[in-house]
């Protein structure tokens, strides 16, 4: 491949990104999917994926119902509205995850066209049942917007089974890989619906349309903004994830999870989710309460203190990727025994005891 020249007849040294790379990409993505329909490859990180949806879905005499359970929901309510869409919200508390049948009432009561939510809530902890609410949103014939950027390779995520129409995902949390690229999953409704808003943005890094992937025998030209180291290193990611094996990948979060819940019950820390059940696979939320001693201002290696409105309400176990592992666990719950000046010996062998069990 040629290198692109410089305006003075240099070499850049910029090798694009080729047909071949691209299409790999896309393959591995829709196979890590379960989906026939190729993802649009996103130029950076997953929220711009995400605004690009709003953008391309949002307009006057569009309803949405829009499920709030962590910041980012709120977010995604405000650029839908910015297109002149009207949202109504579903919001619950931080430290809870929506039910199905809160869901279900709201879309009895709004009629909506369209419902979105985020799959799982890193910031929070919480994951919210998204298989059911799709499933839900297909009895009442809604297009779904999910926002599966961290849940993908922590979760189960089956794109076409779950009939899920516009589905955002990024690759720096579960998939250990980089976060300058990400993608968004859309099926032929998602496609019909972006296409048929008159607002839908052309000639914008916001536009899903003009990263629209090609039919079988249709000239395609890769984008050239498409970023090739980051491209390139998502493409070792998610062969790493298929050596390993996905199931086996997402196994690895849940032990994490559930290891790092056993040495918190020995340190008497309660979980920020109330609901053990729905709780991420990704990163184990700690109830800080009164205790002065968890108010750290900056990580201690995967313990970090909570993001925006809950700073000091708090603490966060970042236990994905590379970091869903034993050694990980193990080194968070001793830093938080140390915090506490408690003894971490009780919790470690909590923790390795989940760990061998989940094995």
């Amino acid at each position: 491949m040629d290198t692109l020249q410089s305006s003075n007849g240099g070499s850049s040294g910029f090798v694009p990104l080729s047909r071949t790379e691209y299409d790999t990409l896309t393959t591995q993505l829709a196979k890590l999917l379960h989906t026939e329909y190729p993802p649009v490859i996103v130029p950076g990180e997953a929220i711009l994926g995400i605004e690009a949806i709003a953008a391309g879905i949002a307009a006057p005499g569009r309803r949405f119902l829009n499920v709030v359970t962590g910041p980012y929901g709120t977010l995604f309510g405000e650029w839908l509205e910015r297109g002149g869409a009207d949202v109504e919200e579903l919001r619950v508390p931080f430290d809870e995850v929506v039910t199905v049948e809160a869901v279900e009432e709201a879309i009895k009561r709004t009629s909506p066209d369209a419902i979105s939510f985020v799959h799982a809530e890193v910031i929070t902890g919480g994951s919210n049942p998204a298989g059911e609410i799709l499933e839900l949103a297909r009895r009442h014939d809604l297009i779904t917007v999910s926002d599966s950027v961290s849940a993908v390779g922590g979760e189960a995520l089956r794109i076409d089974e779950w009939s899920a129409d516009l589905v955002a995902i990024g690759a720096q949390k579960a998939l250990g890989g980089p976060n300058g690229v990400s993608a968004v999953a859309v099926s032929p409704r998602g496609w019909a619906f972006i296409e048929s808003n008159a607002r839908a943005p052309r000639s914008s890094i916001l536009s899903l349309l003009d990263l629209k992937p090609p039919r079988a025998g249709e000239a395609f030209r890769v984008p050239p903004y498409i970023p090739t180291l980051e491209a390139r290193a998502l493409i070792a990611a998610l062969e790493a994830v298929e050596a390993q094996g996905l199931e086996q990948v997402i196994r690895r979060h849940e032990r994490a999870a559930e290891s790092a819940a056993a040495g918190l019950r020995v340190l008497g820390l309660e979980g920020w989710q109330r609901n053990s059940d729905r709780r991420s696979t990704l990163t184990t939320t700690v109830r800080i309460g009164g205790e002065p001693r968890l108010l750290i201002k900056q990580p201690i290696g995967i313990v970090a203190p909570g993001d925006g409105e809950l700073n000091g309400q708090l603490l966060r176990l970042n236990h994905f990727g590379a970091n869903a592992s034993q050694a990980a666990v193990e080194t968070a719950i001793s830093t938080l025994a140390g915090l506490l000046e408690l003894d971490a010996a009780q919790a470690l062998e909590a923790v390795r005891s989940v760990w061998e069990k989940r094995s």
